[in-house]
């Protein structure tokens, strides 16, 4: 009798709402001794209350593997295409999703 190896594959499923996506231009991120809570958040200029679109916990093994991975792919999209630049002050257009304003 032969040995099977294990299945090392992960099948995952996905939803069309979810494979839809959420975008976000925020993240807030908190945590506690057990876990790291991550809030994406899709903030609009001239709308005075944003909405968390999607909350994200994770134990701080997790959170760790989650920076090396974007670490990693982050690297790998620089050397496809070019250095991303980080800018410190965010510029929000004041066009944004509709007409000029006028006073």
């Amino acid at each position: 009798m032969s040995e099977q190896q294990p299945n090392n594959q992960l099948n995952l499923e996905i939803s069309e709402e979810v494979a839809e996506g959420q975008y976000a231009n925020l993240a807030i991120i908190t945590h506690s001794h057990a876990e790291f809570v991550v809030d994406f958040v899709n903030v609009m200029p001239g709308t005075p209350k944003s909405r968390v679109k999607s909350r994200i916990i994770l134990t701080p093994q997790h959170a760790k593997r989650l920076l090396n991975a974007l670490e990693d792919n982050l690297q790998k999209f620089e050397d496809a295409h070019g250095q991303i630049r980080d800018y410190e002050e965010v510029q929000i257009p004041f066009q944004f999703g509709g007409p000029a304003a006028q006073a």
